[in-house]
């Protein structure tokens, strides 16, 4: 092997070593490795020397270079590495944060307007002697349906899109289950509302897969439909602020008979086309429901009543689109303050 060839390289060796280990940024560093192992570098420019070696030299002399730059790869990976660990000990050093000093800009913020919504419905049914009873979001087929006059494989059931577990429960699709459970557990008369949330399947401007009800449920000797509507006539009134026009529309549930569709009188926008905006739905319970949870429907009379709260905050507060109260826009939310 040419002396001066391997003295050459030697040189290159020791020289891209003192650099590497001077090297003291990542763009320093890449620098290095094309100075010394790119397309021109001066280890891959030794290759071209070989040709003027002799044959018996030449592979060799190749495996030194081979070996050169095998190493000075090594060490540029192992310098990169070093490099990147000590920018990020001293990014995180340079950002750290006392987790117990106080935060700054801290503002009070307001009731989701959902919540208020439904805190102002509840407020105004307990003034009219209303409990509030409360049950699980994971129900059984019995209180969801089956009490409730849902019998199996009954059309009714199409009305709902429900979210089945392989178990056969299901996230109940109304908070009437709460009503049954009320009535197996204690005697007439029942005074009571059912807030909380329920399942649907069902995405769009208007509908959401989780919504929150209010349903309301009053068991009691000599209960009629007037009684009824007079209490929904007195809650609407009270929940908007105004005085509203009221109208029942015969309509089909199977727990309630007869059935009713509660519309009110509402103003859209253009005074000269008000028009009549439904808000809940209600009825009579019907007397299979009553039988079911074992109260005399020859004694007892009752009513009950669902609206979702999401479709009331709408009309108090204004929205257009029921998706906004989902999307967590802080613009939007601030508004309700």
């Amino acid at each position: 092997m040419d002396n001066s060839s391997l003295e050459n390289l030697n040189a290159i060796s020791e020289r891209a070593r003192e650099l590497l280990a001077e090297c003291g940024d990542l763009k320093h560093l890449d620098d290095l490795r094309v100075q010394f192992l790119g397309k021109k570098g001066e280890v891959t420019a030794q290759f071209q020397t070989l040709g003027a070696l002799p044959p018996e030299q030449r592979k060799s002399f190749g495996q030194v270079i081979n070996q050169l730059r095998d190493e000075l790869a090594e060490l540029i990976a192992r310098r990169k590495g070093e490099l990147e660990s000590a920018a990020l000990e001293q990014k995180l050093q340079s950002q750290t944060i006392d987790i117990t000093l106080p935060g700054r800009g801290e503002k009070p913020e307001g009731l989701h307007p959902v919540t208020r919504a439904m805190q102002r419905a509840i407020r105004i049914f307990s003034r009219l002697g209303f409990d509030v009873a409360t049950g699980p979001e994971v129900e059984q087929d019995y209180y969801n349906f089956e009490a409730l006059n849902f019998p199996a494989h009954h059309p009714a059931r199409a009305m709902h899109d429900t979210f089945y577990f392989g178990d056969g429960r299901l996230l109940r699709t109304h908070t009437s289950p709460v009503q049954i459970r009320v009535m197996e557990q204690s005697e007439p008369p029942f005074r009571i509302i059912a807030p909380g949330k329920v399942y649907r399947s069902d995405s769009d401007q208007t509908h959401t897969p989780m919504f929150h009800q209010i349903e309301g449920l009053l068991i009691a000797e000599g209960v009629s439909m007037a009684d009824l509507k007079g209490l929904l006539h007195t809650f609407v009134e009270a929940f908007f602020e105004r005085e509203l026009a009221v109208r029942f529309r015969p309509s089909y549930f199977p727990f309630t008979e007869p059935s009713a569709e509660v519309d009110i009188a509402w103003d859209k926008g253009d005074e000269s086309e008000p028009g009549w905006l439904e808000i809940l739905g209600c009825g009579m319970v019907h007397p299979n429901v009553l039988k079911a949870c074992h109260v005399d429907a020859e004694k007892y009379t009752g009513y009950a009543f669902g609206m979702g709260v999401e479709r009331i905050a709408m009309l108090r507060y204004g929205v257009t689109d029921l998706r906004q109260f989902f999307e967590n826009d802080l613009q939007f939310l601030r508004q309700f303050h």
